[in-house]
Parts: structure tokens; C-alpha cells; sequence
């Protein structure tokens, strides 16, 4: 007992320093317990076969799959929408929406869809960032509380009573508590914390998709010289292929993109051709978007009997033509070494092997009217290609720079696709296997997480990079020690006093302090681990006072989730620290409020939905 009180303590330590990463501190306690003999081989290494740790990775993944399908950036864009100018209303939408989004996708992905839009939309409803980003941070923390995979707490929780021969919780069970918790937000930060909440004044402005794609295009003049066209019955064109004309040779005009009117799935015949090459063929009616000087493209339209089709140059439309789910635009600038130097290269002509078109250059911070050029070093251009190949662009060619993320950019394209759909259906699918309780937990989430990356929903060389290993591995490395309080008597000493000093008084009073002692922890632990330290507490104290260990194990996940008195008790609260310039003391007057309301309602409400 003394060498796990000790390792224990230890541990909590080094997680609130934070000099090392939580998932190696977790390890390194695994690693003690092992070698000071308190748990054996099977006992060490538990947490890595345990159904809770394979359903978060799996939900990771599930979660990625929203993401990259563009349900999380157009639920945020929607939002904004439906605010209009009103800043109360704003705050009701941006908070109650991350709430909602958290419960189906995790906590980090809900706040990283919505930080952009939400700082923008304060800029648009002439009020400062920091009034409406603490928000959705708090939010995004209260709405994992709506559904059982909303947050690993609620896992850890409900897989502790499945491991006990107990009844876990059902899917929406946990809303019976994260609605009247929400509500109470919702109308905290409407009467009460927005009054809170400091008026940060910040500069920097987060990128966002469409006011930097809208900068590039206009900064470029991305839109000079770009034209439409309809191949026409009478058209020379119907039925050959793109190389069979020179159409840069002799027009210095190149198609950039080619729109199929009779697309036919079952003949492989997609909607749009992104990126047309020699032996595309074309076919009568396709419209084809080309770039080059006016004269030539009308020579070219005289020449081929081509139908023009209207084409409003705004940076709107502009956008919609020229990015997608799979396709994008980035910044890249050349190096001295570059070995695109001395290059000369068409406007809308393809830079390298990877289907790389080049739309735009600027040179001495002005844009080139010239429809080709000879690359310098210093040249910056705007570059079009798909997500995946821009990304690949800078391992390939170490002597270029490419601005900002592409990856990052790729999720907030708030167009929906077939494969949109294909991710949503996969999420109703892991909800109806929850809820009809057809399969275990962490089947059910790794069947739909398999599911998407069959359906390329996620690519599969990505579905790792979507998980969170930082949180899975130290989940993993953290139900030891679970297993270590239980196995040496820690956890029943410490169910033993609580029971003695609060269990003797009233069951209530037990609740509360297990409570407090949780949100103790969770301001400056990981959520997860301090579920995983708690639960075994709470459920040996519940049946030692031989009560309903149901009510202890919901206060167990909703107090995990109040970390709302510092910026480092979760990852949400540390995304929107610098974005809405608050300090250490803005979460304690913000969240101080709160985390009272919580605790009272929680003490309140959880005896009469879970009865002792």
C-alpha cells in the first residue's frame, strides 16, 4: 500500500508540472509498479488489451471520418450562419453546437471545426474573440455528457460497473444528466459569464479556409483569364482526347479542369475530371474550365464550335470551382536550391509528376499577368492538387516552402460528398449497435471505424494519425494503477474513509465528496486518467455503504469533465487560450461560477434519475 501511495502520488505530481508528456509519465508509473513487484506481467500490461482503450481509438477514427467528410466544418459554418450579427445569439448557437457536435465526435475535433468560424464570426458581430471562445471550450467539455462515447469518461465509467457483473450505462443514458448540466451552461453564459468573460483585445486571426482562399485568389488574380466552356454536338473535340490537341502549343491555353454532364458511376464515369490529363477523353456536353489570355480562349471557343458558359469571377465561386473534399489550394514559395528554378512553366499547366497545377504567381509581392513563366527564387505561387499530393509536395521537393496545413485546411471544406454520407450512416450504424446493444462497445466502434476506411472515408495511411495516441497509450498505462489500488487495498482504505466521515452522515454526502475529490483532480489531470483512478473508489465506497454504485459512477464522469478552473485540465481549454488571449485567472472567475452550479445540480439531480 505504501509503494502505490507513493507511485500514485508521484504520478499526479508530475502530471500537474507537466514537464513531461502525460502518456509518458503514465508508462513510466506502469513500469514502477512492475518493477517494485506490485502487479505481475498479465496485471502490467492489462490496459492495452482493455475493450476501453480499443473503443477510444476506434471512436478517434469514427470522429476523423466526420471531420474529413466536412460535417464538422459545415455544422460550424451553419452556426455562424444562423447567429446572423446577434451577439447573444452567437453565444447560445457556438456553445449549444459544440455541445451537440462533442457528443459524436471528441472534444478537441468539436473545438478545432469550430475556433476559426467562431473568431471570425466575433469579428462580424463587433465583439472580441475571448467572449465567445471559453465557451465553446466549457461547452465542448458539458456535451460529452450526452452520449456514452461522448467522452472516455463516460467509457471508463461504464465499462468499471461491466467489469464488476454490473449493468453498464445505455447509449443516450448519460443525457438524462448532460441536458439539465447543458441547459444550466446555456443559461450561465447567456445572463451571467458573459459578463465574466474579459474583453481580450488579440491580432492574430486563425486561418480560416475561406477568407484565405478568397485572399489568394484576389492577391494572385487567380481569376484573371479563367473561362468555361461546353463542348458542343458539332464540336470536333466530342470524343477525343486531350492530347490529341495542342492546345498550350498553339493557343497557350490549358483546360484545368473538366465537368462530365453524364457522369455513370457503374461505367466509371465521374462527375468531374480534377486534374485532366493527355489521355482524358472528352465527350460531347462536358464543360471544360480553361485558363489563358481572353483572345485566345476566344479563338480557341471559335476554332473547337465551343458553347460559352457564364461565370461569375467572384472569389465564392472561384472557390467552389477550384476546391472540394479531395482537391485544394495551398501557397508555396521557391528556394534559392529549389529545383524548380530556371523552370518555365505555363499559368494552369501542371508543376511536377504529381498533378500539380500552377494558377497564380506572385513575384516582389506583386501578382505576374503573364500567362507563362520562368521560375525564380523568391517566386511564390498558388498551387492546385489534391490534399493528399500537396501535403506529399514538401517531402518530395525539400528546397520549396508550402504555407500553412494543408491537412488541417482539408477539414474545414464544408462541402458534403457521397462519402459524407457514407460517414454519417456509419455513425447512426455504432449508435443503433449501442443502443440495441447488438454487439460489445468496442466491436461496435471498430466495425464502423473499419468501415470508413474501406470506404475512404478515412484514408487508411491516415486513420492512425487520427488517433490521439498521447490519450489512448496513457489510458492504457493508467488502468494499472487502477488495478494496482484495488489489488494492494488502497482503494478500499480510501472507499473506507469516505464511507466513515461521509458515507456515515448521508449517501449524499458521499456523492458530493467524491465530487470534489474528482474535480480536484481533473483540473489538472487528463479527464481519462483521473475516471480511471476514481472509478474503482467510487464503486468499492458505493458497496461498502451497500448502496447503488450507478449514481457514484455518473458522478465519477460528469465531475471528470468540470475542468474548468485552468487552461491545462483539457485540451479545449488550452486550444482557446492564445486565440482569446485569456489568462490563468480568466478560467477561475469564468469556470469558478460553473463548476459550483454543476456541483449542486449534479447532487441534486443524480439520486432522483439513479436512485441509491
Amino acid at each position: 500500500m505504501f509503494i502505490v501511495s507513493i507511485v500514485l502520488l508521484v504520478t499526479i505530481l508530475l502530471f500537474i508540472w507537466g514537464k513531461y508528456p502525460p502518456d509518458v509519465v503514465a508508462i513510466l508509473s506502469m513500469l514502477t509498479l512492475y518493477l517494485t513487484g506490485v502487479l505481475d506481467l498479465s496485471e502490467t500490461l492489462s490496459g492495452f488489451s482493455n475493450p476501453t482503450v480499443i473503443m477510444i481509438a476506434a471512436l478517434f477514427i469514427i470522429g476523423e471520418g466526420l471531420s474529413r467528410t466536412g460535417w464538422t466544418a459545415l455544422a460550424g459554418k451553419k452556426f455562424v450562419e444562423w447567429a446572423g450579427n446577434s451577439v447573444p445569439r452567437l453565444l447560445i448557437i457556438v456553445t449549444m453546437g459544440s455541445s451537440v457536435l462533442s457528443g459524436f465526435v471528441s472534444n478537441t475535433g468539436t473545438v478545432a471545426a469550430l475556433l476559426p468560424v467562431t473568431v471570425s464570426a466575433a469579428w462580424n458581430a463587433a465583439t472580441l474573440p475571448s467572449k465567445l471562445l471559453m465557451p465553446i471550450a466549457f461547452g465542448s467539455n458539458t456535451g460529452g455528457l450526452l452520449t456514452l462515447t461522448g467522452t472516455p469518461p463516460n467509457i471508463i465509467a461504464s465499462n468499471a460497473l461491466i467489469e464488476s457483473g454490473l449493468e453498464g450505462f445505455s447509449f443516450f443514458e448519460f443525457g438524462l444528466i448532460g441536458i439539465p448540466l447543458l441547459l444550466i451552461a446555456l443559461v450561465y453564459f447567456r445572463y451571467f459569464g458573459y459578463k465574466l468573460l474579459p474583453l481580450n483585445q488579440t491580432k492574430d486571426r486563425p486561418v480560416n479556409i475561406d477568407s484565405e482562399m478568397h485572399k489568394w485568389i484576389e492577391d494572385y488574380s487567380i481569376g484573371d483569364n479563367v473561362y468555361r466552356f461546353r463542348i458542343r454536338s458539332m464540336s470536333p473535340l466530342i470524343n477525343t482526347k486531350i492530347g490529341d490537341w495542342n492546345f498550350e502549343e498553339d493557343h497557350k491555353v490549358t483546360i484545368v479542369r473538366l465537368r462530365r454532364r453524364r457522369p455513370n458511376k457503374l461505367k466509371g464515369i465521374p462527375a468531374f475530371v480534377e486534374f485532366p490529363e493527355p489521355r482524358t477523353e472528352m465527350r460531347y456536353h462536358d464543360i471544360i474550365t480553361v485558363k489563358g489570355e481572353a483572345k485566345a480562349a476566344d479563338a480557341m471557343m471559335l476554332k473547337y464550335k465551343l458553347g460559352v458558359i457564364p461565370f461569375e469571377h467572384t472569389d465564392t465561386e472561384l472557390k467552389e470551382e477550384l476546391i472540394n473534399q479531395e482537391v485544394g489550394l495551398s501557397q508555396m514559395i521557391i528556394t534559392p536550391n529549389s529545383a524548380f528554378v530556371g523552370r518555365k512553366v505555363p499559368l494552369g499547366a501542371y508543376l511536377d509528376k504529381n498533378s500539380i497545377q500552377l494558377l497564380g504567381v506572385s513575384r516582389d509581392n506583386g501578382p505576374l499577368k503573364d500567362m507563362e513563366v520562368t521560375i525564380r527564387p523568391g517566386d511564390a505561387f498558388i498551387i492546385r492538387g489534391s490534399w493528399n499530393a500537396i501535403e506529399d509536395l514538401q517531402k518530395e521537393y525539400e528546397h520549396v516552402v508550402i504555407s500553412g496545413s494543408p491537412e488541417s485546411m482539408a477539414k474545414n471544406v464544408d462541402e458534403l460528398t457521397p462519402r459524407s454520407y457514407i460517414a454519417l450512416g456509419t455513425l447512426v450504424l455504432m449508435i443503433l449497435l449501442l443502443v440495441l446493444k447488438i454487439t460489445p462497445g468496442a466491436i461496435a466502434a471498430l466495425v464502423c471505424a473499419g468501415l470508413l476506411m474501406l470506404t475512404g472515408c478515412v484514408p487508411i495511411t491516415k486513420a492512425y494519425k487520427g488517433i490521439s495516441w498521447t490519450s489512448v497509450v496513457m489510458i492504457a498505462a493508467m488502468i494499472p494503477m487502477g488495478v494496482a489500488l484495488q489489488k494492494t487495498g488502497v482503494a478500499q482504505w480510501a472507499a473506507n474513509n469516505l464511507v466513515t466521515y461521509l458515507g456515515a452522515i448521508d449517501p449524499t454526502m458521499l456523492l458530493g465528496g467524491i465530487f470534489l475529490l474528482t474535480t480536484a483532480f481533473s483540473q489538472t489531470i487528463n479527464n481519462s486518467a483521473t475516471a480511471v483512478l476514481m472509478a474503482p473508489i467510487a464503486l468499492i465506497a458505493a458497496t461498502s455503504l451497500g448502496v447503488s454504485p450507478k449514481p457514484f459512477m455518473i458522478v465519477v464522469a460528469v465531475s471528470a469533465s468540470t475542468a474548468f478552473l485552468t487552461p491545462v485540465g483539457t485540451t479545449t481549454n488550452a486550444m482557446v487560450m492564445a486565440a482569446g488571449g485569456y489568462k490563468f485567472m480568466d478560467y477561475v472567475k469564468v469556470g469558478g461560477p460553473l463548476l459550483l452550479l454543476f456541483f449542486i445540480a449534479t447532487v441534486f439531480l443524480v439520486p432522483l434519475i439513479w436512485p441509491y
